[in-house]
């Protein structure tokens, strides 16, 4: 039996008023989803648990299995093992966004998108600048990135708030603080002189581009957990193809072999045909695949309709039928968002998500399309989330 499990980031919601009080998923044109929902099984899994932030690290760690209250000691350790990042006893690291705060307000949490290669001269000038025994700067993919602290590790009682939380709000309100913010917030500020008037922010502006003006902190941990691979949690060999450097740590945490495929990004230019193609072609040395799609979660943020309805779209039309057409008679698909970005909200939130399972040995229940309201109306749930992995696999 062959298994995909195809997380479409971000890509649930709730209901639009300016859109008849439907969903993103409700406006999307999805046959191929259609149809497997009218074959296959409606439900919804509650992925983050009560009292936990709503993040793609807590959320994702569930649809791939693992309980985040056993093993979710934070996000930046995470993306640090995907960069190869060791964490010492006495070290720290933030996850890094590259912002634009121009006016004193979060204009952008990721720097109008800018690009790697851009980023990667912004993050070389931090560290040749900022960077010494105790600070490193660690350059990851697009707006991503690691900031590594040694011998800080009260900066670990900081209070601080993830970027795309206050989008469009005055940043002097959500700055690091508490016990050991002053590290953090010194860095910040020292931060927009080293990069505010940087060759890459002058070409960007001449462009009439967004500028990366500043550095935000959040996500701060210390040394990541082990995990049991995730053979030894199931019983299988795996596989994960992934654009963002998220999703990559947590695979290296569970053992599973990252998939290399050309044109994954994290964006809506993902080659979505490359990356079902990759991961078929993975599954001749692998009994499951997990393909994530970061797209519509950037949608959500962004405030886009049009843009999250074409991402989860164009996943339908170049992965969906790909990946159903293969595992037919084969195996099973599961699909399904890892947390809701809701347009108008454009952060996360906590609610259950809706999921769909389909393929060899699954009974066709009442659905008729792959959206939030029938999926509850499905009266499948699973709360915790993360035992809806058992269910594909033994299910």
């Amino acid at each position: 039996m062959k298994y995909v499990v195809l997380i479409l980031d971000g890509a649930a919601g709730l209901p639009i008023p300016a859109q008849e009080n439907r969903t993103c998923l409700e406006i999307s044109r999805t046959p191929n989803l259609d149809q497997l929902a009218q074959k296959g099984q409606l439900g919804t899994a509650k992925t983050v648990p009560q009292d936990m932030e709503p993040s793609s690290a807590v959320a994702c760690m569930s649809v791939m299995g693992y309980d985040p209250l056993k093993y979710y000691k934070g996000r930046a350790a995470i993306e640090a093992t995907s960069l190869d990042i060791p964490v010492g006893e006495d070290e720290v690291v933030f996850r890094c966004n590259l912002v634009n705060t121009e006016g004193g307000i979060m204009r952008s949490y990721c720097a109008g998108h800018i690009t790697t290669e851009e980023a990667g001269e912004l993050v070389s000038a931090l560290n040749d600048t900022l960077g010494s025994q105790s600070v490193t700067f660690y350059p990851g993919v697009g707006y991503r990135h690691i900031l590594k602290l040694r011998d800080h590790n009260e900066t670990l009682n900081a209070i601080t708030v993830p970027p795309h939380d206050i989008s469009n709000l005055p940043v002097s309100q959500y700055l690091p603080s508490g016990e050991g913010s002053e590290i953090l917030l010194k860095i910040i500020h020292d931060s927009r002189q080293v990069l505010g008037n940087h060759p890459v922010n002058a070409k960007r502006r001449s462009a009439n581009k967004i500028t990366a003006d500043s550095i935000w902190l959040t996500w701060g941990s210390g040394k990541p957990p082990r995990l049991p691979s995730f053979e030894e949690a199931y019983g299988k060999h795996a596989a994960i193809t992934s654009g963002v450097d998220l999703l990559r740590g947590l695979g290296k945490m569970m053992s599973i072999e990252t998939l290399d495929i050309p044109g994954i990004t994290d964006g809506q230019d993902n080659d979505c045909v490359a990356q079902a193609e990759g991961a078929i072609e993975a599954l001749a040395r692998n009994d499951l695949v997990i393909v994530h799609f970061e797209a519509p979660d950037e949608a959500g943020h962004a405030g886009s309709i049009e843009q999250k309805v074409a991402a989860i779209e164009k996943a339908d039309r170049d992965m969906v039928g790909r990946l159903a057409g293969y595992l037919e008679g084969r195996g099973r698909l599961l699909v399904m968002p890892d947390h809701p970005t809701p347009i108008e909200l454009l952060t996360h939130t906590s609610e259950p998500v809706p999921f769909l399972i389909w393929g060899r040995d699954i009974s066709a229940g009442k659905g008729s399309r792959f959206t939030e309201i029938q999926a509850r109306q499905s009266g499948i749930t699973f709360d915790p989330g993360w035992h809806l992995m058992q269910r594909l696999i033994a299910g």
